[in-house]
């Protein structure tokens, strides 16, 4: 077996290449997109962190209330969240929900067209499929290293590393949700005049929206399974504490920290579905 090894094929010499190459002609564009994201990121952050605390957490209550008419849901909102400012994470909790709204938005932006697209181009999704398996299957440490050389440390590797993460979730339900829509409703919609656009926006999506709200969900629940893997990077939120209870092997602070990200997680899932799930 030994022939087997005497020539190996330069996978990884190749990779650092196109880095490399990326690094040198095209820092200006890695670097214009972190200031962009760094500031998208900040603006979140300072919506959640500048009111009071408690407001916030009426606030959370009050469009609980307002989405899913469920008392019994907002109380829960109101007692996860304080209980998570009795445990002395609230900042922690807004850094990580800054980090998922913020790597959601990008994936949806991204996700719903390209889902979509896939969806009226069934060439384009059998293309794009083995891709959106790497995006899922690679391990994450693998493009942290290039996504630290690139955008340095800070939240924006984070969000770069959620996103390539996630961002198969929304792309794949969308294009089931949009591919799945009867033919039936499609040619009702043509015998009524309507053109391609007509079709998409007032038949296809509505059809696919249980799909895409799906997606929704499973991107949040992705990006919130990166944040331990995000805050090796240098990004801000309950991954930190994660990390340091994992290296002091601090049981405590472990499960203090994993029922706060569960809260978030809980809250976020309730808050997306529709009230009739």
């Amino acid at each position: 077996m030994d022939w087997l090894t005497e020539e190996k094929i330069p996978i990884g010499k190749w990779a650092k290449t196109f880095v490399d190459f990326l690094t040198e002609h095209g820092s200006w564009f890695f670097d214009g997109l972190a200031i962009a994201l760094e500031n998208f990121i900040t603006i979140i952050l300072f919506m959640l962190q500048w009111p009071p605390a408690l407001l916030t957490v009426g606030l959370a209550t009050a469009l609980s209330f307002y989405l899913r008419r469920s008392i019994g849901f907002s109380v829960f909102v109101a007692l996860g969240l304080l209980l998570i400012i009795n445990q002395g994470y609230w900042e922690e909790t807004t850094e990580t929900l800054a980090l998922v709204l913020a790597s959601t938005f990008v994936c949806m932006v991204i996700g719903i067209p390209v889902g979509i697209f896939a969806a009226r181009r069934p060439w384009f999704y059998s293309a794009i499929r083995p891709i959106l398996d790497l995006m899922q299957t690679i391990p994450t440490f693998v493009y942290l290293i290039p996504a630290l050389i690139l955008f340095g440390l800070g939240m924006v590797p984070g969000l770069i590393a959620t996103v390539i993460f996630a961002l198969p979730a929304p792309i794949r339900l969308t294009q089931l949700g949009i591919s799945s829509t009867p033919p039936e409703l499609k040619e009702a919609g043509l015998a009524f005049g309507g053109g391609p656009w007509a079709i998409l926006w007032k038949i296809e999506i509505p059809y696919a929206l249980p799909q895409i709200r799906a997606g929704i969900t499973q991107t949040i629940m992705l990006s919130l399974s990166m944040v331990v893997i995000a805050a090796l990077v240098g990004a801000d939120g309950l991954g930190v504490p994660t990390l340091r209870a994992l290296n002091q092997v601090n049981i405590a602070k472990g499960f203090e920290v994993g029922v706060a990200i569960v809260l978030v997680a809980i809250i976020l899932d309730r808050l997306i579905r529709s009230s009739k799930d």
